[in-house]
């Protein structure tokens, strides 16, 4: 009984198929054959016609074809050239495969897309090959350093750290920019925080894409805020809110702290069991507090009056910042509420307003367009899971190639 027949188009430009079969083991292999006429002579550089003859035959693996392991099998053509002294022969170069490459560009893409979000050696698994066989087609592949020619602004650059192996203080710094379409992108990966690996980098800027960088959001560590305002000193600089509001929460984490210690001497052990749950609570938008929370707080707040003063603090300078307000407007609404502090005799805020005298313009920076430096901390937690599933990665250029990856592959190889 005959079995049903399909045809399906190979899509490599100038070949035609010569025949195709089943091995043993199940895979499919097409033999096939150049189209194309000409070579480039490896020695001067000019087109050739004159046929030499073919190489051995070499296999190359290609994309499944119906879940069936599949391969080209094909003989390179030779050309002679007529030009040169000797009339030395050249191996015909064709554009769907690399000289020496055991793949087609279209099985690597195929295999690039299959490591998006998953790890080397899952992909290894499922598609027969060795750890260092798909290691390999990513370092092809992928470049591990930013191409600058893909970019044309740069618009909001973020910069924040993460560490390579856990508990260890050994971080890198992650370099990233938002464009206005709400792209995120991968600009590097730095070795370390100081100052001056941040100014290499930043210098490596081309100045066409400097000129587009509107803003840069970072936290209050100097190695950046420097490394920025010696390189780019034409960019606002935003402080990140998301720092800003954990430095005056400390301020309250101290208070309550302070409180509860104070309350598991004081109190009966059931009453201050009736605390319990506070933290979380205190941390909550007042707005998402259930009926029960609400409860927890009134007692916590009448056993420590000065707990509710500075939790109406805090969320009164959050206010400020959720506000659609301006710099001039932002200014004076914290003024007054760094001398409404003072008046109520509460020094939790101290380091806080401390902070804010050192990077007040910085801080204030965020009201000119509400700039934050969220889309960074999202991307770090996107790297943590990728740090994770692969059991850690401590090379550099590896987190960099993986992490490009994950961004850009199902748009290059979907």
């Amino acid at each position: 009984m005959t079995k049903p027949q399909v045809t399906i188009p190979l899509d490599i430009p100038e070949v035609q198929v010569l025949k195709s079969e089943i091995n043993k083991a199940g895979e499919l292999i097409i033999s096939i054959e150049s189209t194309k006429e000409t070579a480039v002579c490896q020695r001067c550089g000019k087109v050739i016609r004159k046929l030499h003859g073919h190489d051995d035959w070499v296999k190359l693996r290609y994309l499944p074809v119906f879940g069936r392991t599949t391969y080209l099998r094909y003989r390179p053509k030779r050309y002679r050239c007529e030009n040169c002294d000797g009339h030395p022969t050249t191996s015909q170069l064709l554009d769907w495969h690399e000289p020496n490459s055991p793949n087609a560009f279209a099985y690597e893409q195929h295999i690039l897309l299959q490591l998006v979000n998953t790890t080397i050696e899952d992909v290894a698994v499922k598609e027969g090959l060795s750890y260092d066989s798909v290691l390999g087609i990513l370092e092809r592949q992928i470049s591990d350093k930013v191409d600058w020619s893909q970019y044309v602004t740069l618009d909001r650059l973020g910069l924040d750290e993460i560490a390579l192996r856990k508990g260890r203080r050994d971080f890198v710094v992650i370099v990233t920019s938002r464009l206005k379409n709400g792209r995120i992108i991968i600009l590097a990966v730095l070795a370390d925080r100081q100052k001056d690996t941040v100014v290499e980098f930043l210098r490596s800027i081309p100045e066409r894409l400097k000129k587009t960088i509107e803003c840069a959001c970072c936290d209050m560590y100097e190695g950046y805020t420097e490394a920025i305002r010696e390189e780019l000193s034409q960019v606002r600089l935003v402080i990140d809110r998301f720092h800003v509001t954990r430095a005056y929460r400390d301020g309250l984490e101290h208070v309550r702290k302070s409180a509860l210690k104070r309350l598991k001497n004081e109190l009966p052990e059931h009453e201050y069991k009736a605390l319990k749950g506070s933290m979380w609570a205190l941390r909550k938008e007042r707005q998402d507090l259930t009926p029960e929370e609400h409860k927890t707080l009134n007692r916590l707040f009448r056993l420590s009056p000065d707990l509710k003063t500075a939790y109406d603090f805090q969320n009164r300078l959050t206010s400020i910042f959720e506000e659609h307000i301006s710099v001039k407007t932002a200014k004076i609404k914290i003024q007054k509420w760094i001398v409404a502090v003072a008046k109520s005799g509460l020094r939790c805020f101290d380091n806080f307003i401390n902070t804010l005298g050192r990077w007040w313009n910085e801080i204030l920076n965020y009201f000119v367009a509400r700039e934050t430096s969220g889309f960074v901390e999202g991307f770090i937690n996107k790297i943590k899971v990728l740090k994770r599933r692969c059991y850690g990665i401590t090379n550099l250029a590896h987190l960099f190639q993986r992490i490009y990856l994950d961004l850009e592959g199902y748009r290059l190889f979907a």
